[in-house]
């Protein structure tokens, strides 16, 4: 099916009645799925990635659970695609339904209106203030993971300003124009503000320009930016042009930017459906470590879900899939942080994660295939 598109005024006034209803959200239920087996010997008799696309390590549910999903067509959220592809959520009583949407604002409302059970989204500004008060969504499987080394996502300052010295470091840029993709609260606004850590400064000690990926290699160029926080490919093509080079990469090494996030229907009333499409999402996982990562059976998966071509996958600088698919709390809680210190919330005190994520699923899904080898 295909998912209207409400207007911009309900999706506001939708949003604002649920807040107002939900109250404080209670933590949510663990799942009470049966294990299928001895969770004492599950790490010691781990199945290889093979075995584990074919082995069923819980019962399909009978009769089969329909479960749909809103998603962002990027390869952050590539493990679903391989679990639908490759039968994964077949096996385990699921029939799932996936379905793309323009922005995270449209998953979230279908979310919160109960039109959806999971929706794989960035974890932005708006779901932070929503969880402030009391919106029932839980984060229960992570997304791909920033690359812990040679991240695609770079600081790049003007070529000029540093041969001339006038930028040697991150303090340098106290005062000057820095280029971010997205408005305040955004994931870019993030990114800038853990590269100026760096320099002991914060987004208020520059003057942030916003301006679209697309256009930051002609503003290096024409030199209306100073300096820009730019990702895969406009990273590469600033600096090969000779119009930027690289200040500071790796900026937030193993950050969880998305995530897969369930109703709070989906989480506390279905947690056998949801147990195995977290644990579906696992063996997908697994079957996209080193050199399986670009496999045919993967690469299909990838290509029928995302607007991308072969050989702009084979070349990118791929993202991390945890094998284990560990929830990244910590870095949740930077995100969080670094957001309210800029002002970006509408709280002041830090938020109470319990109401945020429930690692449960992935953490039962990971008793029953064992840590990954």
């Amino acid at each position: 099916m295909r998912f209207p598109r409400p207007p911009i005024a309900l999706l506001v006034l939708s949003a604002l009645l649920i807040l107002l209803a939900a109250g404080c959200a209670a933590p949510a239920a663990a799942p009470t799925g049966s294990s299928g087996g001895n969770s004492d010997t599950a790490a010691a008799d781990a199945p290889s990635a093979e075995e584990t696309a074919t082995d069923t390590v819980l019962p399909p549910l009978d009769p089969a659970e329909d479960v749909t999903v809103a998603y962002v067509p990027i390869m952050k959220f590539a493990t679903l695609y391989v679990a639908q592809e490759r039968g994964l959520f077949d096996k385990y009583g699921l029939n799932v339904t996936i379905e793309p949407v323009a922005s995270g604002t449209e998953a979230i409302a279908f979310l919160s209106e109960g039109q959806v059970d999971v929706g794989g989204i960035a974890i932005v500004t708006s779901l932070w203030n929503g969880w402030s008060q009391g919106l029932d969504l839980r984060i229960f499987a992570p997304g791909a993971l920033e690359p812990f080394e040679n991240s695609p996502t770079k600081l790049i300052v003007r070529k000029e300003l540093s041969d001339d010295g006038t930028v040697s470091a991150v303090a340098d840029l106290a005062g000057m124009n820095v280029g971010v993709a997205g408005g305040p609260g955004s994931g870019g606004e993030y990114l800038l503000a853990k590269a100026l850590e760096r320099g002991d400064l914060t987004i208020f000690d520059v003057e942030t320009i916003q301006i679209g990926n697309a256009d930051m290699p002609l503003a290096f160029e024409n030199g209306s930016i100073d300096a820009g926080i730019l990702g895969s490919p406009y990273a590469d093509q600033v600096i090969e042009s000779g119009a930027g080079v690289s200040l500071e990469e790796d900026l937030t090494p193993g950050l969880m930017t998305v995530a897969f996030v369930g109703s709070g229907q989906f989480i506390n009333e279905r947690p056998e459906a949801a147990q195995r499409f977290a644990l579906a999402l696992m063996e997908a996982a697994r079957l996209m470590q080193g050199d399986e990562y670009l496999s045919p059976e993967n690469m299909a998966a990838y290509l029928a879900h995302v607007n991308s071509t072969e050989e702009a996958l084979r070349t990118s600088t791929p993202v991390v899939y945890d094998p284990d698919q560990v929830i990244p709390v910590d870095g949740l809680a930077d995100v969080e942080r670094v957001h309210r210190e800029n002002g970006r919330t509408e709280y002041d005190e830090p938020i109470d994660l319990a109401n945020v994520v429930d690692t449960s699923f992935t953490e039962q899904a990971l008793e029953l295939l064992g840590p990954y080898e």
